[in-house]
């Protein structure tokens, strides 16, 4: 359980406060003078302002730039550019926070349960470090350790995401992201407790059992708290080590990330919303490890139902039918032109799906997924009024711009129609309902927020 002191403290949420406020202090003057002085915006400028400010900081307020980076029509497309510049990769703690965190966690004689246990992290993020270590049975484990005062510095974090969202919106007034702000807190908040990742850990080794392409590590408990996360070790290379290995086995590790990705979300209703690099691994055969399961969402069917009804819409151009999609996803003030913009999304996104053939995920050259895209449906938003984006629009669009880029870092072609259809053939909400309650119940997830 959580140690006495290094719960969401008052006095760590004004260190962290004081260290992000005086950051973006200064972007917020200068916003606030453009706005109301007729001072020209310097978009440039200021994302990259808003870049400096951010990147000085390790922890959640950096995670949740990256997920914002990526989020259409969240923030214009200069922020987009700078804030997809951010790296998760922060520098680890030292062995004396180590010993500190594993003698809290497991007791005192924490080193007698392990053959083994390595003094350096085998990798640092935003919210914690990695550890190897061996069991006392000879089974390599991986320990993911929090860092001190997490809560204290989510909350912080979360307060200055509230007064970024309100200069965007003193700027632009056309996206109305309070929604967006909600579910990235939900979901941060959700992030710091280990045991509910051991439960999501769980449900993925139960939903992707029939998937031989893709491996889950095994929970230990008795080795595992709210703060430290204990599992075996899957041994595999980094995904961007495959870019210059033969096509078809590229092909072969985009097809199991895809079905890594959305077999959990079209069977139960089940998304993985952050497809980052570091979260998975690629064994020499195109297994994909997948490692991280700390920002999960839980969809209700019908809105699972919503995304394929928006798929068949397209296919067979029934606009009717793709209004009722984007009103079961929750958009909310959707005119003529409003419905236009949104369109131009759904068929960039939708398009490789549409298109029974062997392509690129996106043949446009760009290198970049989605962001031109993205910064033309917000321009045609700003010009013809105003839109609420709904929170669970976050993970969707963060999981297929996220695995968009991976398929264009391996450049991997496949029928990417023909994938779809076999994950959604047959498709029934009440099935997936019935699905979903039971694979939760069974591994301790709660419902949908």
């Amino acid at each position: 359980m959580t140690g006495a002191g290094e719960g969401n403290r008052l006095s760590g949420r004004v260190r962290r406060y004081a260290r992000v406020g005086t950051s973006v202090g200064g972007l917020a003057a200068r916003l606030a003078g453009q706005r109301y002085l007729g001072m020209p915006a310097d978009r440039g400028r200021n994302a990259a302002d808003l870049r400096r400010a951010l990147g000085g900081l390790k922890g959640p307020l950096m995670k949740v730039a990256q997920l914002l980076a990526t989020v259409p029509d969240g923030l214009p497309e200069e922020y987009v550019q700078e804030l997809s510049a951010l790296q998760s990769q922060a520098p680890a703690m030292g062995w004396a926070f180590v010993k500190r965190r594993m003698t809290s966690e497991l007791g005192p004689a924490w080193r007698d349960k392990f053959q083994a246990f390595e003094a350096e992290a085998a990798a640092a993020a935003s919210l914690g470090q990695v550890h190897r270590a061996v069991s006392l049975a000879g089974e390599p484990l991986a320990c993911k350790l929090q860092y001190p005062d997490m809560a204290s510095a989510v909350e912080a974090d979360l307060g200055q995401l509230k007064l970024i969202f309100r200069l965007y919106k003193r700027y632009d007034p056309s996206i109305d992201t309070r929604q967006i702000q909600q579910e990235i807190s939900a979901r941060l908040r959700e992030e710091l407790d280990y045991v509910r990742e051991a439960q999501q850990m769980r449900l993925y080794d139960e939903m992707l059992k029939p998937e031989s392409g893709v491996a889950v590590p095994g929970v230990l408990p008795a080795l595992s708290s709210d703060r430290l996360l204990t599992m075996t070790w899957l041994e595999g290379e980094r995904l961007l080590a495959f870019k210059e290995r033969p096509q078809a086995l590229r092909n072969k590790v985009a097809s199991h990330m895809f079905r890594a990705w959305y077999v959990p979300f079209y069977h139960y209703g089940v998304l993985h919303g952050d497809p980052h690099l570091g979260n998975y691994t690629v064994r020499p055969d195109g297994t994909v490890n997948l490692l991280d399961y700390g920002c999960i969402r839980v969809f209700e069917a019908k809105f699972v139902g919503g995304v394929i009804d928006l798929y068949r819409a397209l296919q067979r151009d029934d606009r009717a039918l793709a209004v009722h999609a984007y009103e079961t996803w929750g958009f909310t003030g959707l005119s003529t032109a409003i419905i236009d913009a949104l369109h131009m999304w759904a068929e960039y996104i939708y398009g490789p799906l549409l298109d029974d053939r062997v392509r690129l995920i996106d043949e446009s050259g760009s290198g970049h997924y989605g962001g031109a895209v993205a910064a033309k449906v917000h321009r045609e938003i700003r010009r013809h009024g105003r839109v609420t984006l709904p929170g669970e629009f976050v993970l969707m669009d963060r999981s297929a711009i996220g695995l968009g880029s991976v398929f264009l870092h391996l450049q991997a072609k496949l029928n990417w129609h023909r994938a779809f259809e076999a994950l959604i053939e047959g498709f029934e909400p009440a099935a997936l309902a019935r699905r979903q309650r039971q694979a939760l119940e069974l591994c301790g997830v709660p419902e949908a927020a």
